[in-house]
Formats: C-alpha cells, sequence, structure tokens
C-alpha cells in the first residue's frame, strides 16, 4: 500500500470512504494474492456498491445505538441461508438457525437483535438477493474458536465461508472480512487496513532468532539421544507457537480492563545488574533458577513429544507442522498445551498491580512490578508504524499517551534492544520498540477484531 493512502486514511473516514476501499480492494492485485495464499477464492461476487454501502451505513448507525444502556456489538455475515450446512456446528463448525419469517435489516431491527447475538457466539445472517431488499434470515452460531488467531489457541478454528463478514465493536468500530481475512477496519474516523498481523513482523522474528536456534539445537539433541524414531518439525513451527502464548497475555490483560505492561529486555541487559537497575527498578524478583524459564522449557516439550508421537521407523524424513499439532488428539500435547496457556495466565496475572512484568528474550521471567525510572525530555514526538515493518509511518506526540505508555517509550529509548507491550485500560494496545531511528509503537488491537 502507498504511503499516500496511509496519509489519507488519517482524514476521517465513515461508511462511504469503507466501502469505497473494499471495492479498490479487489482490484489490488497484491490483496488478490493474499486471498489466495489464504485458501479464499478472489472471484468471488460481491454486493454491488449502494448495497454495500447500505449494509455498512446501517451497521454504523446502529453502532452509535444503545441497547438498555449497552454498547451495541455484533458480527453480521452476508450470506444466503441455504448456502451453509444444515447439520453442522461448534467447535469446529457452524450452526445456522433459520427464523421462520424474514426481519427487516434496519439499525433498529439491529439494536434489538444485537444481546442475543452474543459478538463472540454468534453472526447475524442477511441475505442481498437482487430480487429483494436486504433482510435479516437468521442466526449463525459460531462458538468462540474463531478468535484464536487474535487471542491465541491451538485448536482447530472451523472455517468462515468465502463471504463479506462485518464486526461491529461499538460506536463507529466496524471491521470488514472476507472469511476469516480481514480487509479494513474503521475506527476512531480512521481506515485501516488490517491485513497484517504484527507477530509475523520480520524484525520480530530476528528478535528472538537466539532463543529459538538454542530450542531447536536443544531439540536435535533430544533427537539424537532418543531410541525412538521421531518426526522432523517443519522449520516454521516453533515460530508459530511462541506468539501464541503472547496473544493470549495481550487478549487476558485487555479483558480484565486493568491494563498492564509487558517488557523484554536483551538478556545481556538482564545480566548486568547495575545497569539493569538504572533503568528497572524491580519489586517482586524471582530467583534464577529453572521455575522462571519455564515458557522456554515448555516450548522444548511441546516440540520434543510432538516429534517423538509422529516418528514412524522406516520414514525419518516425516514432516509434520502446525496443522498436524492442532488436530493432535494426543493426551501428552493437551497437557503440555493446557500448561503452555496457564503460563498466559500467570504472566498476565502479574501485570495486575503497578509497574511491569520484565522478561528476557531468551523468555525467562525475571519479576514483576518494575518501575522504570529515568526522562525523556528529549523526545517530543512519537513514530507510529502503520504496517509491520514499519516503512510507513505517523508522527505523533508524545504527551498523547498515557503514564505506562511514555514509560515504555522512555524505556525503549535508553535500552535500545528491549521492546515493551502496553495494554490501556480501555483494552487498546501497543507494541513499543526502538525502530528505524525512533521509538516506534504498533497498534496491537489492529491485528484481530475482537478488540479493533
Amino acid at each position: 500500500m502507498s504511503g499516500e493512502r496511509f496519509k489519507q486514511s488519517f482524514l476521517h473516514a465513515y461508511p462511504r470512504e469503507l466501502v469505497s476501499f473494499i471495492l479498490d480492494q479487489w482490484k489490488d492485485p497484491l490483496f488478490i494474492e493474499r486471498l489466495i495464499v489464504a485458501g479464499i477464492d478472489p472471484s468471488v461476487e460481491l454486493p454491488d456498491h449502494s448495497a454495500l454501502e447500505h449494509v455498512i451505513s446501517t451497521c454504523y448507525q446502529a453502532s452509535l445505538m444503545r441497547e438498555e444502556e449497552r454498547t451495541v456489538m455484533f458480527r453480521l455475515i452476508i450470506r444466503a441461508h441455504h448456502l451453509f450446512s444444515h447439520d453442522d456446528g461448534p467447535p469446529t463448525g457452524l450452526h445456522r438457525l433459520q427464523f421462520a419469517k424474514m426481519r427487516p435489516f434496519n439499525e433498529y431491527e439491529l439494536r434489538r437483535l444485537a444481546p442475543a447475538a452474543d459478538y463472540y457466539r454468534v453472526l447475524i445472517g442477511i441475505d442481498l438477493s437482487p430480487e429483494k431488499s436486504a433482510q435479516i434470515w437468521g442466526i449463525v452460531y459460531s462458538g468462540t474458536r474463531w478468535m484464536q488467531p487474535i487471542t491465541g489457541g491451538t485448536k482447530t478454528v472451523p472455517p468462515l465461508p468465502s463471504s463479506l463478514v462485518v464486526y461491529v465493536r461499538g460506536p463507529g468500530r466496524i471491521a470488514v472480512s472476507i472469511g476469516p481475512e480481514i480487509i479494513v477496519s474503521l475506527n476512531g474516523g480512521q481506515i485501516s487496513s488490517q491485513s497484517l498481523d504484527i507477530f509475523s513482523a520480520s524484525w520480530l522474528a530476528e528478535s528472538f532468532a537466539t532463543v529459538r536456534a538454542e530450542i531447536e539445537k536443544m531439540h536435535e539433541a533430544a533427537r539424537v539421544q532418543s531410541k525412538k524414531p521421531w518426526a522432523k518439525l517443519d522449520p516454521n513451527f516453533g515460530g508459530i507457537l511462541g506468539p501464541q502464548v503472547t496473544r493470549r497475555i495481550v487478549s487476558l490483560i485487555r479483558n480484565s480492563r486493568h491494563g498492564g505492561m509487558l517488557i523484554f529486555i536483551p538478556t545481556e541487559t538482564s545480566r548486568d545488574i547495575s545497569a539493569l537497575k538504572r533503568h528497572i527498578s524491580l519489586k517482586y524478583e524471582f530467583r534464577e533458577e529453572e521455575p522462571r524459564q519455564r515458557f522456554r522449557t515448555l516450548i522444548l516439550r511441546i516440540m520434543n513429544t510432538f516429534a517423538e508421537l509422529h516418528g514412524e521407523s522406516g520414514n525419518s524424513e516425516k514432516v509434520v507442522g502446525w496443522q498436524e499439532y492442532i488436530n493432535s488428539k494426543s493426551e501428552a500435547i493437551e497437557l503440555l498445551d493446557e500448561a503452555f496457556f496457564d503460563l498466559a495466565h500467570l504472566i498476565a496475572t502479574l501485570s495486575a498491580i503497578d509497574g511491569a512484568v520484565i522478561m528476557t528474550r531468551r523468555l525467562e521471567i525475571l519479576g514483576f512490578g518494575g518501575v522504570i525510572s529515568g526522562v525523556i525530555d528529549e523526545m517530543q514526538t512519537i513514530t507510529h508504524a502503520l504496517d509491520i515493518e514499519g516503512l510507513h509511518t505517523h508522527q505523533e506526540l508524545i504527551e498523547e499517551g498515557g503514564t505506562r505508555h511514555r514509560a515504555a517509550y522512555r524505556l525503549c529509548h535508553e535500552i535500545r534492544d528491549a521492546f515493551g507491550i502496553v495494554v490501556s485500560q480501555d483494552g487498546n494496545a501497543r507494541l513499543v520498540k526502538w525502530h528505524n531511528g525512533s521509538v516506534t509503537y504498533w497498534d496491537l488491537a489492529a491485528a484481530g477484531v475482537s478488540g479493533f
């Protein structure tokens, strides 16, 4: 996407601009290529401009309303009822329930229906057949597994069909996807493409390259010592597994509504006690022993157990990856998976008190209640990255951030190899890092539709 489009996205936008953006995407070869990679048919026929604008505008109006003092939130899918299976359902499918009579499609009906159409579990189904005006035909029960790419998780996700889905998360907060692939969001009058996930950024992968190499070396050593045949793991397996727990931590802190901060510092800095104390006063520090390395230990155990379970005599070249992992019915894998996400709950819980949870790049939990010291008077602005690699940016005044944000900015200004994740009480989340010569932040909320 061009820098010019990013500049335009900072003008106030409304449903009309959102619809134009969606239709423009279908003319963009890069977007079409992304759909193909995601397994989505790019030839899917979209509603015409006026019909789509009617849907988005109606959803926008509904988002501004209240239902018995509750925020109006819902998901809506534009797909005829007969295109859904009539005998499927969660946790691995979609459960279609058709109304005996069609309901009118307008903001008032959406407002009334929203409390029953739980945002996290249900989609409202509408039909845009050319012969009729838009109508609500029923609901689709999806369960909550659809949120795993956002919140972290290792279960099979029921696939959404290649249809447009509209997400309404609050006043003026709308996102649109084609199946599970996010096209665009509108939040605070700003249009944002959500096609890219910050956890897939090359610089983030490089930040953890050393620890991944270390774990892989230990995994290979265990393979050599084993008397049983082990399958080979897809090279991307560890890179997919690690971010899952980070997503879960962010999701848990966001849902707690107390806010929190997670700081990753270079391992070398953690070993230089005097240097560390110059920047961080750690109230609750953990003893240096195996339990504080549990994150890394669990990843290694998962890799070893997974490879052993899929080993076959006479087939030393067998390769297994993420799909085999999420489809696994092994009790051993389930127990390790549960332990992995219990650790995410622990870290999220530690963030509940004032100060930051401090970890190293080697995934050791140093402690919590970390107070960041120093001043950043020389910093007047902060860089807002608009794409995962930070190639397109926007300057903002540093004073616009809260206390936690300014503390993270200060630390990343002083320790250039550190980065932090800051979650506000309102659920907004940012990843902060020194990048391309300045302290930069990425909006993690833009990576998914649960809190965009």
